[in-house]
C-alpha cells in the first residue's frame, strides 16, 4: 500500500469516527450536585451515550435546545425515559417569555428526544392569526383561567387572545413556538387536571421523552466492557458501524446500559 492510499484510508476512518463517535464500555455519568444522571444521559465525553447530551452547571442539569435556548431539568424518570424541564420565564413584568429570542423551544429531530403528549400548553399574548388555528382560543379556553388566577400572568390580561391545547400531534413533537407574529408567551403543565383550581395546579413544566439507546458503538474489542460481556461486531442495520453486542446468554439492557442475564 503506497503512502497516498494510506493517507486516504486514514482520512476516511477519521471522517467515519466524527460522524459516529464511538463509546467505551458504558458507564453512568457522575451526579450533578445531588441529582443522579441516569444512563444514557451524558454530561461528559466519557460517560453515558453521546447522543443524549445534557449539561451540568454548578449542580444544575440543563437541556440545550436549538437556537441557543437552555432549560433547567427539574426531574428525570429513567424507568419510562422521561424528563421534565422548566419552561422559559416571563421577561420582567410582561406577557413575553424569555425564549422568544429563539422563537421558543425547538428540538433537533435527528436526536432521540421529543415532546410527550402529557403537556397542556397555553399560548399567551397571541395575534388574531391564531383564531384561524385548530387550537382552543375561545373565551372559555383554559388559558383564561390561568391568566385570571395567576399573579405572574397578570400582564397577559392586557393581551386578550390566548389559546390552549394538549401536545401530541406531529407539529408539537419537536417545537413549542413563540414569535411576534403568533403568540409571544406560553406556559406548560404536565398531566394537568383542568377540573382543579389553579392554586392546585402543578408547577409549570414541559415533559420530554427519549428513545431507548442501542448498544454502544465500538472500534475494537477493547471498547466493549473490557471484553467480558460483549463483542465488538458489525452492526447489521448499518455496516459502517460496529457495536458492542452482548454475548450468548446475555441481552442488552438499554435502561441501565449493560448486558444483563436473560
Amino acid at each position: 500500500m503506497d503512502k497516498n492510499t494510506s493517507l486516504l484510508l486514514f482520512a476516511a476512518a477519521m471522517l467515519l469516527c466524527a460522524e459516529f463517535p464511538f463509546s467505551m464500555a458504558t458507564k453512568r455519568c457522575p451526579d450533578c450536585g445531588t441529582t443522579p444522571v441516569p444512563y444514557p444521559l451524558s454530561t461528559e465525553t466519557d460517560c453515558g451515550d453521546q447522543s443524549y447530551k445534557i449539561r451540568c452547571v454548578s449542580g444544575t442539569l440543563l437541556f440545550d435546545a436549538l437556537n441557543g435556548s437552555s432549560y433547567t431539568i427539574t426531574s428525570i424518570s429513567p424507568e419510562n425515559q422521561r424528563l421534565v424541564i422548566s419552561p422559559a420565564s416571563f421577561a420582567g413584568n410582561t406577557c413575553v417569555t424569555t425564549d422568544i429570542v429563539s422563537e421558543g423551544l425547538h428540538l433537533n429531530s435527528s436526536l432521540p428526544f421529543n415532546i410527550t403528549s402529557s403537556n397542556t400548553i397555553m399560548y399567551l399574548n397571541c395575534t388574531d392569526i391564531l383564531l384561524r388555528s385548530p387550537l382552543d382560543c375561545s373565551s372559555t379556553s383554559l388559558c383564561h383561567t390561568y391568566i385570571n388566577n395567576t399573579a405572574e400572568a397578570a400582564p397577559c390580561e392586557n393581551a386578550p387572545i390566548c389559546c390552549s391545547f394538549r401536545t401530541g400531534g406531529s407539529t408539537t413533537s419537536y417545537m413549542i413556538r413563540v414569535r411576534d407574529a403568533g403568540c409571544r408567551a406560553y406556559r406548560s403543565f404536565v398531566n394537568l387536571d383542568p377540573s382543579l383550581p389553579v392554586s392546585r395546579w402543578p408547577q409549570p413544566g414541559l415533559e420530554m421523552e427519549w428513545a431507548l439507546p442501542k448498544e454502544p458503538i465500538c472500534r475494537s474489542q477493547a471498547d466493549c466492557d473490557e471484553g467480558s460481556n460483549s463483542t465488538c461486531s458489525s452492526d447489521p442495520a448499518d455496516p459502517r458501524l460496529s457495536r458492542c453486542f452482548c454475548r450468548a446468554g446475555l441481552q442488552w439492557d438499554p435502561i441501565n446500559g449493560f448486558c444483563a442475564n436473560i
